[in-house]
């Protein structure tokens, strides 16, 4: 039920009290593409310190590559820490690589996919363990694998893995970043399109995208007032001892209608307090 996750450069440790007081419902601490290869082991250490303790949200590591010469030392640096929420895995392209590292680490895992045989192993990599906690798409790169320079081309990707990660009964996928921090009206309209697709919120790079995916995301008026008109008519039925679901406007309910009008009311709540 989050819909934003804040990323940090791992070695910007000044930065990381920021991202927990930011209203980000969970922040992501960056040792890969943030960070360049010198300050790997200064952004390692800053990291490791902030785990030290749990913080007021929760705090997840994005480790790097998983083939790479500097993953090991990214897990014996974190793993185990009592702030650690969880790892981002990047370019994760097969099932083996998550089981592998699942031996390794107690920790729930959330893989990326940022290539073609990335998104072709999508739901077996969604399914590779029970530690896997979600899936999502690195769009960045897989835009370089593809040769694609819009979001059309990344269409098929982003369906495959939101199939994927329901399928393997994980929540729906969050969304790739949105490089470009001030162009707000365009994060807004790129949510609207990931929404529709079966995405739950986006991931951030600034703090000032983060009420803008939260609107993007969060049930409309009209959404929650059918969500609960549908609740009424179950709670009627049950008192009827009926397993006849009738809406106020004369629909039939479905235990799928049911459930999306659950996630639609507790979602509400969440973000309206």
């Amino acid at each position: 039920m989050r819909l934003t996750w804040l990323y940090v450069p791992g070695d910007r440790p000044d930065r990381f009290a920021k991202a927990v007081a930011s209203g980000a419902d969970a922040v992501i601490l960056d040792l890969e593409d943030a960070v360049v290869a010198g300050r790997k082991a200064y952004a390692r250490d800053a990291v490791a310190d902030f785990l030290a303790e749990p913080h007021p949200v929760p705090v997840q590591v994005r480790v790097n590559e998983l083939t790479g010469p500097d993953v090991d030392a990214d897990l014996a640096a974190v793993a185990g820490r009592p702030g650690l929420d969880g790892l981002r895995l990047p370019k994760v392209e097969s099932a083996a690589t998550v089981a592998g590292l699942a031996a390794r680490v107690d920790a729930p895992l959330h893989p990326l996919v940022e290539s073609a045989l990335g998104v072709e192993a999508a739901y077996a990599v969604a399914s590779a363990h029970p530690a896997v906690a979600s899936i999502g798409l690195g769009e960045a790169d897989l835009r370089s694998d593809l040769g694609v320079s819009d979001d059309d081309g990344l269409l098929w990707a982003r369906g495959r893995v939101v199939v994927a990660a329901r399928a393997a009964g994980l929540p729906p996928p969050a969304m790739s970043v949105y490089a470009d921090v001030a162009d707000t009206d365009g994060l807004a309209a790129s949510c609207a399109v990931g929404r529709r697709l079966g995405f739950l919120g986006r991931t951030a790079i600034h703090p000032r995208q983060l009420p803008v995916i939260v609107a993007a995301f969060r049930p409309a008026e009209r959404e929650v007032t059918r969500a609960a008109e549908l609740l009424a008519a179950v709670a009627e039925a049950e008192r009827r001892d009926s397993g006849t679901v009738v809406l106020p406007d004369g629909r039939f309910a479905d235990r799928a209608m049911v459930a999306a009008a659950r996630r639609v009311v507790d979602l509400a709540a969440r973000y309206d307090g």
